[in-house]
């Protein structure tokens, strides 16, 4: 609102404050173009922004608030550190921090991985973490190849987004690489095979095996496979326990080593602590960042010792030793533990799952609703569109933005994803009270209502 002050710096109104964030920030920006807002402040789940107005917000940080914003055990462990005059900045050297986080969180891994196991740390961001377990299985089999899956996403520096099946974005940097070989994930609701389900799962795991097996197949043996068990950005699409321990399997058959990128699974969002605990599976690597800083910038690699063939400096960033991350983190890891939270994840996430899918069948325009614990994506579709030849409706991504705005005006903060950004993603703070849950639903409820009336005046009025 015009005239409104805001707390924090810059000064100025809210509208004054996006003008110049338009003129002066990149055309790369993203939520800013569809969340249009000022946050002054922010607690818990809520935030408030410069024109007074509160919002819940399904965002948080995609994904990395795992206790939601200015979470007082986060707060106080940050205040910690800048009160006892330890050093920032270290570099890679040992600190008593380093080493209380380090422990923690080598106690909540699978514990056949925590035995024995290396970490890296890598430098602030999840992308820099997936360029460095790309970089680590290359070094340690001596070969060159990996592969990825469709619907990934791990990043946008180039090897982590040569790993990503987002072809749009893949191509802001010219060719793809072409030591990525990229294999179906298993995606029930638009099935590659047509068949979806188990058997569309089985079919995908028959063709990773056959390709790696078959000595004509035209794929040499790779340095390695990187899979998410949930994908995200991809739409969040949960990867079947069974396959998952066939991808295992066929990699330990091979002798291919296993990444699994937990960047935003990790610390209780799918409701177990790693998204691996479903399955079962211990992988060779894991990709750590987001919820493990407790906020702030932090991104690690957790491998087995066998892989660690690294000469000292083969891997380095300046910044790979961000203590009040770490302090942040180590709060955050062990709350999330003694709190229950994954557990209390899986209930509520259970919960939003059945009440979204009870929705579905009084909106055609909701074509599936999946997800794990607190990581949801409800699938818009164009229900009077053609079907494609295996049965699905196209996707409906003006329908989808348009829930979103709708949502915003109610309060609520969600963001997009999936195939043609058709998906809307609901990220959650594990800290979401039972009360938020029903607000949440009840926006989310509103918002696509009023969004189908809006789209079915304008499908009218274009008959016209």
């Amino acid at each position: 609102m015009p005239g409104t002050r805001v707390d924090g710096g810059g000064g100025g109104d809210a509208e004054a404050i996006l003008r110049r964030q338009t003129a002066r920030e990149s055309a790369a920006r993203t939520y800013a173009r569809s969340l249009p807002i000022v946050p002054v402040r922010a607690r818990g789940m809520t935030i408030e922004g410069a024109d007074g107005r509160r919002y819940l917000d399904c965002l948080a940080g995609a994904g990395t608030l795992a206790l939601g914003h200015n979470h007082p055990v986060a707060l106080e462990a940050i205040r910690s550190v800048l009160d006892s005059g330890a050093p920032l900045q270290v570099l890679d050297l040992a600190t008593p921090v380093k080493d209380a986080f380090t422990t923690a969180l080598f106690e909540t891994l699978p514990p056949q991985l925590a035995h024995g196991a290396r970490i890296q740390f890598c430098g602030p961001a999840g992308t820099d973490a997936v360029e460095a377990a790309v970089k680590l299985v290359r070094t340690a089999t001596g070969r060159g190849g990996l592969l990825a899956f469709s619907g990934a996403y791990h990043g946008m520096t180039s090897g982590a987004l040569a790993a990503t099946g987002d072809t749009a974005a893949r191509a802001t940097v010219g060719e793809a690489d072409a030591r990525v070989t990229r294999l179906p994930y298993p995606y029930d609701y638009r099935c590659p095979f047509g068949v979806g389900g188990r058997r569309g799962a089985e079919l995908s795991a028959r063709w990773t095996a056959s390709l790696l097996g078959d000595p004509k197949g035209g794929v040499q043996p790779p340095a390695g496979m990187i899979v998410e068990a949930v994908q995200g950005e991809g739409g969040v699409i949960p990867a079947p326990d069974t396959w998952l321990r066939r991808m295992r399997e066929i990699t330990e058959r091979h002798g291919v080593p296993l990444i699994v990128d937990e960047v935003q699974t990790g610390v209780g969002r799918t409701g177990a602590f790693w998204a691996v605990e479903h399955s079962g599976i211990v992988p060779d690597v894991m990709v750590l960042s987001k919820a493990i800083g407790g906020s702030l910038p932090l991104a690690a690699i957790v491998y087995r010792a066998e892989l660690d063939a690294w000469q000292p400096g083969a891997h380095a960033g300046t910044f790979r030793g961000n203590q009040l991350a770490m302090a942040a983190g180590l709060a955050t890891l062990r709350y999330v533990q003694q709190n229950r939270l994954a557990e209390r994840a899986a209930t509520v996430g259970a919960r939003m799952l059945t009440r979204l899918r009870g929705l579905a069948a009084h909106h055609p325009c909701i074509g599936d609703v999946r997800g794990r614990g607190l990581m949801i994506g409800v699938e818009l579709v164009d229900a009077d569109g053609g079907r494609d030849e295996y049965g699905a409706p196209p996707a409906a991504p003006q329908l989808a933005a348009a829930v979103r705005a709708e949502a915003l005006r109610r309060g609520l903060i969600v963001e997009l994803g999936g195939r043609h950004g058709s998906v809307v993603r609901l990220l959650p703070p594990l800290i979401i009270t039972d009360e938020q849950t029903e607000a949440v639903l009840d926006r989310l409820t509103d918002a696509i209502a009023a969004a189908e009336r809006l789209a079915r005046k304008s499908k009218a009025s274009g008959a016209k």
